[in-house]
């Protein structure tokens, strides 16, 4: 089989019907308005995954609460967005029936900017801190989530993903630097808890048929992160990563997305930089781990595929025509590391990528070029897009350079 027929066979998520392979990420795009809701901008990027064919979108961290949050406007899921995001799923699925669409539900925690919300943490982490939640916050955030869920289904999305990746709320209960004596922390029996009654939770509160998953950081790349032998251990030890996937399978989980890395320490495991293509190995690697430990119905879905690009990219010791997005993708399916695979910073690049493919159109396509700017708009608060082929994203960026400088400099 070619990878034009792998990539673009169906697939079974739960008891939905996935069209083709692709997925698209969950990209953070500041381009909230001052409620959270989707604004004319938000909708433009969704659109475009959907005229772009993507089998499955994952809708950006949109966060269960506005009390803590990363981004000044970030989408939010709370009664009050409900009507704007019943009419934003509406007119998406008038764009195209097919694609399925879930949602990224958060809690920024440790994540969260001071300067327009409140930090919390569970155990202040060395360079962030925050204010320390007590159990009984941490349990209303439980219902934050759930109340989410609810939403979420009732404003017609295929279902949720409970993000447990990148250094967020999710991570930070569960890595083993959560040592803290409470009811969420110090035992793995305590720190999963907190997943394992959250999904129970979910389960309980929407339909048999509404999909629930996780993007999970496998490894969070530094001491006493998850995937970590200890506290304060820098060893990876993938025992607690896989007991904890197994566990949620059991509890009702249809779908996982391997991810690696922590948005403050360990971020170019996450999206690494454009000298640190080879990086994408790790993350087949980890999701053929996940996909070994679940059963064969429940979908893996790989992530870091941007940086293979198309027959030009960073990659050496291996045939280019074997290297592209395509060909490895394909390639991870058919051998059963993965089931899809995941574009990020591609869908910024190219939101028309499977619809290219599946047209025969593989030479219009616009392939990312790793420059990481759009990660500068985002770390400025400013709307998010590619900035190398997106000509109002370009001169956002270069209005954000001439006011800020370089965004290194901020850390020096």
């Amino acid at each position: 089989m070619g990878y034009k027929e792998t990539l673009l066979s169906p697939i079974k998520i739960g008891n939905k019907e996935c069209k083709n392979r692709f997925f698209a990420q969950p990209m953070e795009c500041v381009d909230s308005d001052a409620e959270g809701n989707p604004t004319d901008l938000t909708y433009q990027r969704y659109e475009n995954l959907y005229k772009g064919g993507f089998g499955l979108v994952d809708l950006e961290a949109i966060t269960v609460t506005n009390e803590s949050r990363a981004r000044k406007t970030q989408l939010e899921i709370m009664p009050r967005n409900e009507k704007a995001l019943a009419n934003f799923i509406k007119k998406l699925k008038e764009v195209n029936p097919d694609t399925l669409i879930v949602f990224q539900l958060t809690h920024s925690g440790e994540i969260s900017e001071p300067d327009f919300s409140r930090r919390v943490c569970v155990k202040p982490t060395y360079g962030l801190g925050g204010d320390i939640l007590t159990e009984e916050e941490v349990d209303h955030i439980m219902d934050q989530f759930v109340l989410a869920s609810k939403i979420a289904e009732s404003v017609g999305a295929d279902g949720i993903d409970m993000k447990l990746c990148h250094g967020y709320l999710g991570s930070q209960i569960i890595r083993p630097y959560n040592d803290r004596d409470w009811k969420y922390g110090g035992s793995w029996e305590n720190r999963s808890r907190w997943a394992y009654d959250l999904m129970e939770r979910i389960k309980k509160n929407v339909s048999k048929d509404f999909l629930i998953g996780s993007k999970m950081s496998m490894w969070e790349g530094y001491p006493g992160g998850f995937g970590s032998a200890g506290p304060d251990s820098p060893l990876m030890d993938m025992t607690e990563p896989i007991d904890l996937i197994k566990g949620l399978e059991e509890r009702g989980a249809s779908y996982f997305v391997e991810s690696l890395g922590n948005v403050h320490a360990a971020m170019n495991y996450m999206e690494c930089l454009k000298d640190g293509s080879e990086l994408s190995y790790l993350h087949i690697y980890f999701a053929d781990l996940m996909k070994k430990a679940l059963k064969p119905e429940t979908v893996v879905i790989g992530s870091h595929f941007s940086p293979f690009r198309g027959k030009k990219n960073k990659l050496l010791s291996i045939d280019p025509e074997k290297s592209g997005i395509f060909p490895m993708g394909a390639r991870c399916i058919e051998d059963g590391m993965m089931d899809m695979i995941g574009l990020g910073r591609q869908s910024f690049a190219d939101p028309f990528t499977p619809a290219k493919l599946a047209e025969g159109r593989e030479d219009e396509i616009h392939y990312c070029t790793m420059c990481m700017n759009c990660e500068e708009l985002m770390i400025r608060q400013q709307p998010v897009g590619c900035v190398t082929y997106n000509k109002p994203y370009t001169q956002r960026f270069v209005e954000c350079r001439k006011q800020f400088g370089k965004v290194n400099e901020l850390h020096t």
